[in-house]
């Protein structure tokens, strides 16, 4: 390309693109199962079934905006123009999503379903297209290791914005009768409005340079050739396994916070934000670590010494040891968020991989069917929630049981903390260290180093 060179606006508007995605998924990963139960009255079980029942529709929808990306071509080009033409709904979506109305419970679950599925559906449509983005951006891969620098940072900054503010403001604006659904509707409206505007900002100060060009073999080809790839049928169910420790930790870290450590809105908004401030800080340590030692070897000890932190962390915080908890939980975001970085880089060598293997190459479904397996990984998470929170028999705003904190305990730490561990134990199955990356390069006559780009 003669111009693949992306000016700081550019990488500023890529990054506010994710920035925007962000916002919902901060609120899902974090508000969601706390806001249906305590605020918008769901009981757990129901709430749980609507997590699946969503994860299911996007087994659809998902695979089918991929396509709808990859037969139609804008003036604006294939992926940017529905960051203009979903903008509004996008946001719309999630004020929608934190509204509480006035009816009878029937009538308020229709609606949750209603609003739920219909976020989920805006979520779709603006976050497929921005996953393939990157690809046809720039064809420089160092402008595209920038570009994506910027996106990981600002995607944590949204993500730090939110889940520190939105409690707090929530509050404030729930007016003189303590309404919270009233301020978690204001909350999130003015953080639909700023998604909106970085959404739009991000199509205003990009471009595409580089024509997509889509796999050539047919889906059910494609489909085949995956299920071969041994490596990467590992990463897959690696990612299920580890979203759902990720997953089950963020949802009930605020019920922890509120109800286990008995603080406030503030506490809770400083527990969870801390946690993620942790994890920026991993991501860089990551690259530091893995210059002298096998990125291999600290996927697998990283989440290993979380299920073991995570067990102490049981073992040791009390309720209302704010400090202790605080300690803990910071360290266990940071150990667990040390094999990120090198997750997303094992995917794009795993269809090398694949490549090698079957002397055919699958790059865009390979990358479709991690992003589903991360969906089914909080789905599953989702109803894991919810039956849990009804097995240890939690009430909203309420004095817990003895049973219902140590349950919020376990689900806190040692349960999530399982599914690191047993996460650890499967990447022994992945195979694919630098040495062994290297030499399939160097000895493949089919794969070549451009192929990796």
């Amino acid at each position: 390309m003669k111009n693949s060179k992306l000016s700081v606006i550019e990488k500023l508007g890529f990054g506010a693109g994710d920035m925007s995605i962000n916002v919902m998924v901060a609120a899902l990963f974090y508000f969601m199962s706390y806001f249906y139960t305590d605020i918008f009255g769901l009981d757990p079980v129901h709430m749980a079934t609507l997590f699946m029942v969503a994860r299911f529709v996007d087994a659809f929808t998902d695979p089918m905006m991929g396509l709808i990306t990859d037969k139609f071509k804008w003036k604006w080009g294939r992926f940017r123009p529905y960051f203009l033409i979903l903008a509004l709904p996008y946001g719309v979506s999630m004020m929608l999503l934190f509204t509480t109305p006035n009816f009878d419970y029937a009538s308020k679950l229709i609606w949750a379903y209603a609003t739920y599925l219909f976020a989920t559906l805006m979520f779709t449509g603006v976050a497929i297209p921005y996953i393939s983005y990157i690809g046809v951006l720039t064809s420089d891969t160092k402008e595209r290791l920038s570009a994506n620098g910027y996106r990981m940072t600002f995607a944590k900054i949204a993500n730090a914005v939110i889940v520190f503010s939105v409690p707090i403001l929530a509050k404030q604006w729930s007016g003189p009768d303590g309404d919270l659904g009233r301020g978690y509707q204001l909350a999130m409206g003015l953080m639909s409005g700023i998604g909106v505007l970085l959404l739009l900002a991000c199509f205003f100060t990009t471009r595409e340079r580089v024509e997509h060009k889509a796999d050539k073999q047919p889906i059910g080809r494609q489909v085949a050739l995956l299920l071969k790839n041994d490596q990467w049928l590992v990463l897959a169910a690696a990612c299920i396994v580890g979203t759902l420790g990720y997953a089950v930790r963020g949802g009930v870290a605020i019920f922890y916070a509120k109800y286990y450590l008995g603080g406030n809105e503030w506490v809770q908004s400083s527990f969870m934000t801390s946690g993620i401030i942790a994890a920026t800080i991993s991501m860089v340590a990551s690259t530091w670590i893995t210059k002298k030692y096998c990125k291999v070897g600290l996927f697998r000890w990283s989440q290993i010494l979380t299920g073991v932190i995570s067990v102490l962390m049981y073992l040791v915080v009390t309720p209302d040891d704010i400090v202790m908890a605080f300690v803990f939980y910071v360290a266990i975001s940071f150990v667990v968020d040390l094999h990120a970085p090198v997750f997303w880089s094992a995917i794009a060598e795993a269809v090398d991989y694949g490549h090698f293997k079957n002397g055919e190459r699958v790059s865009g479904l390979a990358f479709g069917g991690i992003s589903f397996c991360q969906k089914a990984g909080g789905a599953f998470a989702g109803l894991v929630v919810g039956l849990l929170l009804s097995y240890f028999g939690y009430e909203k705003d309420v004095v817990q049981s003895e049973n219902t904190l140590k349950g919020i305990a376990l689900m806190l730490t040692v349960i999530p903390g399982f599914f690191h561990a047993l996460l650890g134990v499967m990447m022994y199955k992945y195979k694919i260290t630098d040495q062994f990356y290297d030499n399939m390069v160097e000895e493949s006559g089919i794969l070549k180093p451009a192929d990796s780009e």
